[in-house]
């Protein structure tokens, strides 16, 4: 298979945006001292914990191991087995230390799988090893770094979602590394299906066209924390196997939140910033909008904000693309400078009420300014009546 293993653009995204901003910690993680303590213990814990098998004792799987780690280049890698004691779950999962992989079974997994669907599991797991070892080790940092903030107690829910974001990235990256061992995405895709359903015989081709019915009824997103539902890994699967123009705008759409404010996690964050200051620029065009006490107001959003010079085209496609409840949070944006400076008048309502328009969130909006500005029914009815008339004559009548 003609395919290059490379990270999701969510992988780039976090890494880029850990070392961007939060480069103590990003460094902090990196000391070697630290990594020999913690390898240390990995190694004790998969000697008390689990069965350790070698190529002597089980050479069968070792002959798959040898093949996947072919396929993902990683012939150079000491990959070591290890059946888990008292888990009667299928399943396997990888423990990494540099130059190291330590492969887990869980369940009867290595009984219920073929040799080629084995393989599948192996690519697996080892392309976890091959995203973590990369680029000296920075993604398997950034791993580290996302889920323990993920569970301090002081934890943001933008932390959660961010450590949840990578993790399903991190298994969609891992499935390519299936498929590239096994060079086959029926078997692949059967595999998954096995595993997720403990069934000895599964057809991979019939699970394909199962996933495509999904998908062509509805736009799915995943629900879960971890691992995309089987459907979507499936169906992802193909769109990379096929080399579809669309596939990293449909992996956005399964995987990324794009809901309430509750959901934003680290990158969808700084997103919504950057979209919320160009959002009061396009909104503070007017130059009879530009007061000083509308300007002042508008860096207490931002310290360094200034208009903005020239238009923003892409900006209109941005917003419609936006969830309904980030598009009412621009309402309230725009609430925030109705009030700040009274010589206005009715003029920031009015534009409000347009802007609110274009948004389709105008209910909105009205709900919030009767209740925080104080406006009765019928003079927010006579500002929407007169709305357009009244920017356009403060536009003619600028300087």
């Amino acid at each position: 298979m003609n395919r290059i293993l490379e990270p999701l653009p969510q992988h780039r995204e976090l890494v880029d945006w850990l070392k961007n901003h939060e480069r103590e910690v990003w460094d902090w993680f990196a000391d070697s001292e630290r990594q020999t303590q913690d390898a240390e213990a990995v190694r004790l814990s998969l000697l008390r914990d689990t069965y350790r098998m070698d190529a002597e004792g089980h050479p069968e799987l070792f002959v798959e191991i040898a093949a996947a780690k072919a396929a993902l280049g990683l012939e150079s890698v000491e990959v070591h087995a290890y059946q888990a004691q008292g888990d009667s779950r299928l399943n396997a999962a990888i423990c990494y230390l540099p130059g190291e992989a330590h492969l887990i079974f869980t369940g009867p997994i290595l009984t219920l799988l073929s040799a080629m669907e084995i393989r599948a599991v192996v690519g697996h797991e080892l392309a976890h090893y091959l995203l973590w070892h990369s680029e000296n080790g920075a993604f398997y940092r950034a791993d580290r770094i996302l889920h323990q903030a993920a569970a301090h107690p002081n934890a943001e829910p933008s932390h959660s979602q961010s450590a949840r974001l990578w993790t399903l990235s991190t298994e969609l990256f891992a499935d390519r590394g299936a498929l590239l061992a096994t060079n086959d995405i029926e078997t692949t895709v059967a595999t998954l299906v096995k595993i997720s359903t403990g069934l000895s015989q599964v057809s991979g081709k019939s699970y394909l066209s199962q996933a495509d019915e999904i998908f062509s009824k509805s736009k799915p997103k995943t629900e879960q924390l971890t691992h995309p539902e089987t459907f979507m890994r499936a169906r992802a699967l193909r769109l990379w196997a096929e080399q579809d123009e669309a596939l990293d705008a449909s992996i956005v759409r399964m995987i990324e939140e794009d809901e309430g404010l509750d959901s934003l996690d680290l990158i969808q964050q700084a997103r919504l910033t950057h979209l919320t200051r160009r959002f009061i620029q396009h909104h503070l065009a007017p130059p009879w909008f530009r007061s000083d006490a509308v300007m002042a107001h508008a860096r207490l959003y931002f310290p360094d904000f200034a208009p903005r010079s020239g238009e923003d085209p892409e900006l209109a496609g941005e917003l419609e693309a936006l969830s309904k409840p980030r598009r009412e949070f621009l309402c309230h944006v725009m609430l925030d400078f109705c009030a700040v400076d009274p010589d206005l008048e009715d003029l920031p309502v009015a534009a409000g009420i347009e802007q609110a328009r274009q948004l389709e969130c105008l209910s909105h909006f009205e709900k919030i300014a009767m209740k925080e500005l104080k406006l009765k029914a019928r003079d927010l009815k006579r500002l929407k009546e007169k709305a357009t008339g009244m920017l356009a004559e403060a536009k003619l009548a600028q300087p």
